[in-house]
């Protein structure tokens, strides 16, 4: 896996200790997110850069060039420097190497003391130390290309019918289609039924259609309830060709509400099953009242049985699931249990559902082909949602479990402070001096104001950057642009995606600077992560 000793550039080969004054040993991990990838393509000088940001309290003599916290125009010292960083006015004063275009893959002299911040993973790969991204530009104060991983902040998925409990609520277009297909089935029914009714009876259809799937929402409503009353966030409810799905982005975190999140949709659907009997007690059978209460009742008892189904993606998967981890203590045995239940049923499915269906279908010979091949289209659907929901749960669940090596301090590119007037040149070559792959804009008392992002950089011609300040390049920093350097895992994820930035400003619990984060480092993390088996 391609991992950042805090520096943001993958290791070579050896796990050395941190410096004293970097920062602790930290596990690397693998970043996530689409930022303005790295556009040099050229791999590090040396890949055991820290990534720490020179601190902003006190000079720092292990990295030579670096400003110190006041970041003031100092002329460097050591002999990586030039004598005089105010004078790069000269178009001949950059230094350069030639290719390099940021500061996330500088070339420069950087010293191999300066070791890796933590362990590599075992999967890691050295001949893909710096894979080359397209850049995009983007404009200042938006997210640009570097939306973090996975999920916009408005989900989207379809026609927004409610937010009821504050969860948007879709119909995707294929529910219009079902909607058409039940409308055509159950009409037939009733032709058969309800003669009388003539074509009035694709309206009954419709009429059913629509509150069979109002059905569902009460179902998924149920999931929705007992998510939120465990303090679960849900992302959305979106009614699907078959049936419903209610998103919810964390696990639960013991197995006995994860059974009691998965049972209270069937139990829903039981219940509603009862009611619609109930109602039909009193109503004549043979009429549209009668035939739509019937149908109802019947409908939700099929998806409460259907959903208990011990496998997943199924609400008796989920349950099995949360049986396995409680026998076993670990949610990774429940998923992979559950998961190949899961692929059994799929199969049964395919094979049994016609074989079910035709032996309590219609005699009638003009009847047995079409019925045979709607039968086996329908098993063919099922099964094919049930086994990749299946797959897709095993592949959810592996990326949990490695999502705690996403570390904000293993993956944080070493920054240098430059002052606003800087010109890129010169700050590029102090980038490179280093060691570092980023750039933090700096006010006059060393308070960090604004990133330098790496997609405007790669716009700015070489022959240009003696002349370009490196304001002009920057984002201003926003609270949500800043990021604590002990964040983790899904809460690290939360905190991109809550502020979607190309750039991070990650900060230390004493408010000092540690470095920048790239999204596009996360995103690469997060997708090896996913790839990583178990």
């Amino acid at each position: 896996m391609d991992v950042s000793g805090g520096s943001g550039q993958p290791r070579s080969g050896n796990d050395e200790p941190a410096e004293p004054r970097a920062h602790p040993t930290a596990p690397a991990a693998d970043p996530t997110e689409r930022g303005p990838g790295e556009t040099s393509g050229q791999p590090p000088a040396t890949p055991d850069e820290p990534g720490r940001a020179a601190p902003t309290g006190k000079p720092d003599p292990d990295t030579d060039g670096e400003s110190d916290t006041d970041a003031r125009p100092k002329p460097p010292s050591g002999s990586r420097r030039d004598p005089d960083p105010s004078a790069p006015s000269d178009p001949s004063a950059p230094t350069e190497p030639s290719g390099t275009t940021e500061p996330s893959a500088p070339q420069g002299p950087a010293e191999p003391r300066e070791p890796a911040a933590g362990p590599r993973h075992a999967a890691h790969h050295a001949g893909t130390d710096a894979p080359r991204h397209r850049t995009e530009a983007h404009t200042e104060g938006t997210g640009g290309p570097g939306r973090p991983p996975q999920r916009r902040p408005e989900p989207g998925g379809g026609l927004l019918m409610g937010r009821p409990f504050g969860v948007p609520v879709y119909v995707a277009p294929s529910w219009f289609l079902v909607a058409v297909l039940i409308t055509w089935v159950f009409g037939g029914q009733l032709d058969r039924v309800l003669p009388e009714l003539g074509a009035a009876r694709y309206l009954v259809s419709l009429f059913f259609a629509i509150a069979f799937y109002a059905s569902v929402l009460v179902h998924e409503l149920a999931h929705t309830v007992a998510a939120l009353r465990f303090k679960l966030p849900v992302r959305r409810i979106q009614l699907q060709f078959f049936g419903g799905v209610s998103e919810i982005e964390k696990e639960a975190e013991t197995p006995g509400r994860e059974f009691v999140l998965a049972f209270v949709g069937p139990l829903l659907s039981l219940v509603l099953s009862g009611v619609f009997y109930a109602a039909l007690l009193p109503v004549e059978p043979d009429s549209v009242p009668g035939v739509l209460l019937a149908g109802l009742m019947v409908s939700n008892l099929i998806v409460a049985a259907f959903n208990l189904l011990p496998g997943l993606p199924l609400d008796g998967g989920r349950m099995l699931r949360a049986v396995v981890w409680k026998l076993t203590g670990k949610p990774m045995s429940g998923t992979i249990a559950a998961a190949w239940v899961g692929r059994a049923l799929a199969i049964a499915v395919l094979i049994g559902l016609p074989l079910l269906t035709q032996s309590l279908g219609s005699d009638a010979a003009d009847d047995v082909g079409m019925d045979t091949v709607m039968d086996a289209l329908l098993a063919a659907i099922l099964a094919a949602i049930i086994w990749t929901g299946a797959g897709n749960s095993l592949r959810m669940a592996r990326l949990r479990e490695h999502l705690p090596e996403l570390r904000a301090r293993a993956l944080t590119r070493r920054a240098v402070p430059v002052q606003a007037d800087t010109p890129l040149s010169e700050a590029l070559r102090r980038a490179n001096a280093s060691g570092a792959r980023a750039l933090v804009v700096v006010d006059a008392d060393g308070t960090p104001a604004s990133l330098v992002r790496e997609a405007a950089i790669v716009g700015v011609p070489e022959h240009r950057r003696p002349w370009v300040p490196v304001s002009t390049l920057a984002q201003d920093l926003t609270d949500g642009m800043r990021v604590s350097a002990e964040l983790s895992g899904e809460e690290l994820l939360d905190a991109l995606r809550a502020n979607p930035a190309t750039e991070y400003l990650v900060v230390e619990e004493t408010g000092e600077i540690y470095g920048v984060l790239s999204a596009a480092d996360v995103e690469r993390a997060f997708v090896k992560a996913m790839a990583r088996p178990s």
